[in-house]
């Protein structure tokens, strides 16, 4: 059986498909080219990223017997659709929770810290104004801060982990579960250590009117989670971090926030209108910029690879 992986795969993921007998393709094929590719190459399997789009036409016009996905979202995807034609849709919602959470904090740590603006300004006024630049960029330790997170799923969990494990206060909000519930959480440690601990689930409002910092972990969806009058209840001094799906927030009213001192800093690694984000946005020097980068550590691609490969395995057995 043929494996198309149009938007790569790892080599671990490729060699465990290889000795189960599969034949993986790891040609990149132009979005337009793909289905004149899958029907003339008896395509049975394609496995994505967020680059490829596998739509209600595509789906009709071609022999698939599964999708892939390697990472959470399945907004590329008509994944009911697929499901009615008999078409499987996997993904690989754990293998890059940690990397994305990192990058949250990268993100988090450089926005109390200034660093986003410091790079952008220490080549220009670095050599003529460098005490000047040194007395703006005051910043704020995150210990002893509340970061909120809404969407408390894999990704969710694994940022409120790192937030406990620097000693960061975390309350939650999330569909699952209940206001004032107490949801259990192991944090891991070097040496096999665990520690058994509890964070508190609190209403969106809540969450919005007490954190000093603001994470989303949430699919994508209609309607914003955080618009122009969500901004309105968080303090003027929160940070805000979107690592999980543009079009979540609404980028113009964080904009005009920004300016407008309603906020102290956002950043932003997904955008509704990818690939080009608008250059108002991208200009902003509150923001901390990122290009979809969230999964894009050597050791998610492993484990997303080794993943999808146990997935397809399972699914369709050893091919002779």
């Amino acid at each position: 059986m043929k494996i198309l992986a149009n938007d790569g795969v790892s080599q671990s993921g490729v060699k465990k498909l290889e000795e189960a007998g599969f034949e993986v393709i790891q040609t990149k094929v132009a979005q337009n080219q793909l289905e004149n590719y899958l029907n003339e190459n008896d395509i049975r399997i394609i496995l994505v990223r967020s680059a490829t789009e596998i739509r209600k036409d595509l789906i009709d016009a071609c022999n698939l017997q599964l999708i892939g996905r390697g990472g959470v979202g399945l907004d590329n995807i008509d994944v009911n659709y697929a499901l009615e034609k008999g078409i499987s849709v996997i993904n690989t919602p754990a293998a890059s929770s940690r990397s994305v959470a990192e990058l949250v904090f990268a993100h988090l740590f450089g926005g109390v810290r200034f660093l986003h603006q410091a790079n952008r300004e220490m080549p220009l006024e670095g050599e003529a104004n460098f005490k000047k630049l040194k007395k703006g960029f005051k910043g704020r330790e995150l210990k002893g801060k509340t970061l909120g997170i809404l969407g408390f799923g894999k990704i969710g969990r694994e940022v409120a982990k790192i937030a406990l494990g620097i000693g960061m206060k975390v309350v939650i909000n999330d569909n699952n579960t209940e206001e004032n519930e107490e949801v259990p959480l192991e944090l891991e440690f070097a040496g096999n250590q665990k520690i058994k601990v509890n964070v508190k689930s609190v209403s969106k409002e809540n969450l919005l009117k007490t954190a000093d910092f603001v994470s989303l972990h949430v699919p994508a969806q209609k309607d914003y989670v955080i618009g122009a009058e969500e901004i309105k209840i968080m303090k003027k001094s929160a940070g805000l971090i979107n690592a999980a799906r543009g079009g979540v927030v609404d980028e113009v009213a964080l904009d005009i926030a920004l300016d407008e001192r309603r906020l102290s800093f956002a950043a932003l690694d997904v955008f509704s209108a990818e690939p080009k984000p608008p250059v108002k946005l991208l200009m902003n020097p509150d923001i901390s910029l990122s290009p979809h980068i969230g999964g894009s550590t050597d050791e998610a691609q492993e484990r997303i690879g080794v993943e999808l490969a146990d997935q397809i395995i399972a699914k369709f057995g050893k091919q002779k």
